[in-house]
């Protein structure tokens, strides 16, 4: 059993809102299925850390969830900013329910315990927060944030924190998140968001804590294995 991560797949079965214009997006569908099922088997996890599709409605998201349904593994997902689909945990478990999808969960003010490993996380916020709109999301997310770590310190096992966006990024720090993830002793985060050129910007350490960027076009679209990272340290 293995824990990978992929994150930012903007997937637009359903919608009309391809990838493939953008350079080195040709063909991503294609690539993601190949990657994916060379290296990830059944009894494995993925975490998807945001911007999963680009649906606006729940119901839009249908063609998305069965393209992931039929790839192998169990999938988390994790709200991105652009999941503009995203609605209470009540009602997206009970449309992956009506619909049959089996593999698929998200992870929202809770934890999963998986070979050891406790896996928390939330969306995060990007900036400082020197607007009071800024202020209220970030309080909010630190909010979700703590609670998704007290919940994997109950199931035990190393705690592993999945962000959609960094905590750290260029010259932008997330310091009321950070500040949580020095809290809880965090050593490594996987986040997304990040595409392209600001690859360049990502720090791969900050302060103690190992960063992982996991955009898909950022790694090949090719989900990293977790634990090679977690497990070697």
């Amino acid at each position: 059993m293995s824990i990978f991560a992929i994150s930012d797949l903007h997937l637009s079965l359903g919608t009309n809102k391809p990838m493939d214009i953008f350079r080195g997006w040709e063909n991503y569908t294609k690539k993601i299925v190949a990657n994916w099922e060379r290296i990830v088997a059944q009894q494995d996890i993925v975490i998807i850390p945001g911007d999963t599709s680009w649906a606006t409605k729940l119901e839009e998201t249908e063609k998305d969830f069965l393209f992931l349904d039929k790839l192998p593994g169990k999938k988390i997902l994790l709200k991105g900013n652009h999941d503009y689909w995203w609605g209470t945990t009540a009602k997206i478990s009970q449309f992956l329910e009506k619909n049959n999808f089996k593999t698929i969960s998200i992870l929202h003010n809770d934890a999963y315990f998986f070979d050891g490993v406790s896996i928390c996380g939330t969306r995060g916020w990007l900036y400082d927060g020197t607007a009071q709109s800024d202020e209220k999301i970030i309080l909010r997310e630190c909010g979700r944030l703590e609670t998704s770590i007290k919940k994997g310190i109950e199931l035990g096992g190393e705690l592993v924190v999945f962000l959609h966006y960094p905590p750290v990024y260029g010259e932008f720090l997330c310091e009321e998140i950070f500040q949580i993830i020095k809290k809880y002793q965090i050593k490594h985060i996987f986040y997304g968001h990040i595409h392209g050129a600001g690859f360049n910007k990502s720090l791969p350490e900050y302060d103690g804590v190992k960063l992982h960027l996991v955009s898909c076009d950022c790694i090949d679209f090719t989900p990293i294995l977790v634990d090679h990272y977690i497990k070697n340290k």
